[in-house]
């Protein structure tokens, strides 16, 4: 144990007699009085006479310069309590003067730091609550509609109106999907289930599934080598491709070809591709961030997709990006082998 450590511990057991005084300058003052009147109780002692006027005047020059210093000092701490004061009733525009350099300059600036989380959190929950209300009151209305209409007699219940509802209780289960996911993003805590497996056989299945959504889409898909394997979680993995394929459905003209193409070799390359209007350079970080749904904000998508795909590539320790077209190109690169074990020869 250090020094400093051994004399902090040891304060820690000494009494706090002015914790009662609810204010920090009269502390301040009651400290340098005290101080004070021990030094001229010293002097008295040695040296047997002062005078009192001398005395009770160096004790109030003390007390007030005392108060005048500690404006500056103890400015910050109010404004932290008025600030705390207006966060309880939802105000996080508060900041807190910070200009000193001592402990209370610190603080302050911590406290600024903290309030700007705060309320990028607060915003970033009202945003997630008007996104969800909005996106959850589509396809239940939409659904409402259609079965509203067979009730009436209004429609009959035939394979296309059933699709219909079928289509928009799918949305709905690809919203609940996403939000739990985002839980777990938020959580900050999942655990991969890694396995060897092969890679074309789960583009294949994964691409199928989206044709089915968008039959005026044509896929391609490209593995190298064509028996590749990888090491990874099968079902994230898929996850990742259907998101992506999902964002250049909506976001390719209709007709157009969506690309996937993969290659294996230490690390797992792959790319999706549209034929779509791309993405501009200051916009390509962004739409990684929840609920960006670039231009087309009407398309039926929760702007949750490419968030989850990099934060299931993150889990894997890899990277998620757009890179230049032509199109709108997304590249993940995640490593494809198992890692050595350690010692292992």
């Amino acid at each position: 144990m250090s020094l400093r450590s051994a004399v902090e511990t040891t304060l820690e057991w000494l009494p706090r007699p002015l914790d009662p005084v609810r204010s920090i300058k009269l502390k301040l003052g009651i400290l340098l009085v005290s101080a004070a009147a021990a030094g001229f109780t010293y002097f008295r002692l040695r040296i047997g006479w002062l005078a009192p006027g001398t005395t009770y005047g160096a004790i109030a020059i003390m007390l007030v310069t005392s108060q005048v210093m500690a404006h500056g000092m103890t400015r910050p701490l109010r404004d932290m309590t008025a600030a705390v004061r207006a966060m309880r009733a939802g105000d996080y525009s508060r900041r807190v003067r910070a200009t000193a350099r001592d402990e209370v300059g610190e603080l302050a600036s911590a406290f600024n730091q903290m309030a700007a989380d705060l309320g990028a959190a607060d915003q970033q929950r009202r945003e997630l609550i008007a996104n969800v209300s909005h996106e959850l009151r589509t396809p239940i209305t939409a659904l409402q509609n259609v079965l509203e209409n067979v009730v009436d007699g209004v429609a009959r219940p035939d394979a296309a109106t059933m699709r219909t509802a079928l289509a928009q209780t799918e949305r709905l289960g690809r919203l609940v999907t996403e939000l739990l996911d985002l839980s777990r993003i938020d959580a900050g805590a999942h655990r991969l289930d890694l396995a060897e497996f092969p890679l074309e056989p789960l583009l294949a299945e994964v691409v199928a599934e989206a044709s089915v959504a968008a039959r005026e889409v044509r896929f391609t898909v490209a593995v190298a080598p064509p028996a590749a394997t990888v090491y990874a979680d099968e079902a994230r993995l898929a996850q990742v491709v259907a998101n992506l394929l999902d964002n250049a459905v909506r976001h390719g003209p209709a007709g157009g070809e969506v690309r996937i193409s993969a290659s294996v070799g230490a690390e797992l390359v792959l790319e999706v591709a549209d034929d779509g209007p791309g993405i501009a350079p200051q916009d390509r970080e962004r739409v990684f961030e929840r609920f960006t749904r670039g231009e087309r904000a009407g398309d039926g998508g929760t702007g949750l997709g490419l968030n989850i795909a990099r934060w299931v590539v993150d889990l894997h320790g890899g990277t998620i990006a757009v890179v230049d077209g032509p199109g709108c190109r997304i590249r993940a690169t995640l490593p494809a082998t198992c890692p050595t074990p350690a010692g292992a020869g």
